[in-house]
């Protein structure tokens, strides 16, 4: 407020006398311009300090202080969370290989938000309701693996546990917050880690220890905090026992982490939320995928010189790309008019495709450009 006062300070000059009137006006001016001030001054301070705003005035500064935000309970924050907690369990052919992670409960029926890297490649997706104890099986409604989320719908489920959902836009660097999940994978009772916000825009790249992918992530808070595997898709939840972000990975090696430099990462939920509306709205778009994943069934790598389309290393036997012919060092460079430069972008054609549709290929290779049709079949999530 000392800046302000002196900007009026040098605002008020003599008033002028080069004319009838001449200095009435700008004394009211200045009046009307005091007065504005202080009263903003009061707005800011809810008191108003010794009224001497001219010469020889001495601002007093009105103590103010915060009060305390008050200390997360955690016993409490976790006894409200775990009930809306669900543990996933995932296998996939052809050798039964599995994942385990977490899930938030965020519907009666069965809605469940997680990690995409959770069920990503999973073939058969089982989940344990940790409020009521029942086992179900799932099936994924849709996802965005570039913002690690997925929507799950168990069958059969009714009357579960709904998480009571935060705004992420509130969170500030050094909130308590308390990272809920199925730590391990072991299943049985969460495992509750309480943490501090460190870092609210963090950019990680993330490596998923099932099939050793990397991916770049960004906009996550970071929690100082020794997150777990298994735990991800779980909840982080404030002092209020309100979800603000879902657990997604976790820094260094977990063998070697100390509680002093382990840090957890957590996609905010008014993010997530986004990723659930677009599922929910049946809409795909180029980094959401609705429903049962549409598959060529190749293995591929960007081409080059790069931007020059998606080479084909194989074709899996028996899949669409097989059966139409596709061969082994073909570029993919289009999918129905669309122009495919690089893997990701083959991955966002096919995003906006499901399982049974026809699409047309153009592919060049040793004997010059060719187009296949080529009709989709049921893939594992991306």
């Amino acid at each position: 407020m000392d800046d302000q006062w002196r900007y009026l300070s040098e605002d008020v000059r003599p008033p002028r006398s080069d004319g009838p009137g001449g200095g009435g006006g700008r004394v009211l001016a200045v009046l009307v311009v005091a007065i504005l001030a202080a009263t903003m001054f009061i707005g800011f301070r809810a008191e108003l300090p010794q009224w001497a705003p001219f010469a020889n005035s001495e601002i007093v500064e009105a103590p103010y202080s915060m009060p305390p935000a008050p200390t997360l309970d955690a016993p409490a924050v976790n006894a409200t969370v775990r009930p809306a907690l669900v543990h996933i369990s995932t296998s996939s052919r052809p050798f039964g290989l599995g994942a385990a992670g977490s899930g938030i409960v965020l519907t009666a029926d069965g809605q469940v938000l997680t990690s995409h890297h959770v069920v990503k490649g999973a073939d058969t997706v089982t989940v344990t309701d940790v409020g009521n104890g029942e086992v179900y099986q799932a099936t994924v409604l849709g996802y965005d693996s570039g913002a690690d989320i997925a929507l799950l719908a168990l069958t059969g489920a009714t009357g579960l546990p709904v998480a009571t959902l935060g705004n992420s836009g509130e969170v500030r660097i050094r909130d308590e917050v308390l990272a809920i999940g199925n730590a391990g994978g072991v299943g049985g009772t969460p495992t509750a880690i309480a943490g501090t916000v460190t870092n609210l825009d963090s950019t990680i790249v993330a490596l998923n220890a099932a099939d050793l992918s990397r991916k770049s992530l960004s906009g996550m808070f970071e929690i100082a905090a020794p997150v777990s595997s298994g735990q991800s898709g779980g909840a982080l939840a404030d002092r209020n026992g309100s979800v603000i972000g879902v657990i997604t990975a976790a820094s260094g090696d977990p063998d070697q982490k100390s509680a002093t430099d382990a840090n957890g990462y957590a996609v905010p939920i008014d993010r997530a939320m986004r990723v659930v509306r677009q599922i929910r709205s049946g809409t795909p778009t180029e980094t959401v995928h609705i429903g049962p994943t549409a598959t060529l069934g190749v293995i591929a790598s960007n081409a080059q010189p790069t931007g020059a389309g998606a080479k084909v290393e194989a074709a899996v036997f028996g899949s669409p790309a097989h059966s139409a012919g596709l061969l082994e060092g073909e570029v993919i460079t289009a999918l129905n008019d669309r122009a495919v430069t690089t893997i990701q972008s083959l991955h966002a054609a096919l995003n906006m495709h499901r399982p049974d549709e026809t699409v047309t290929l153009v592919v060049t290779g040793p004997h010059g450009n060719r187009t296949l049709s080529v009709v989709l079949t049921v893939g594992p999530p991306n």
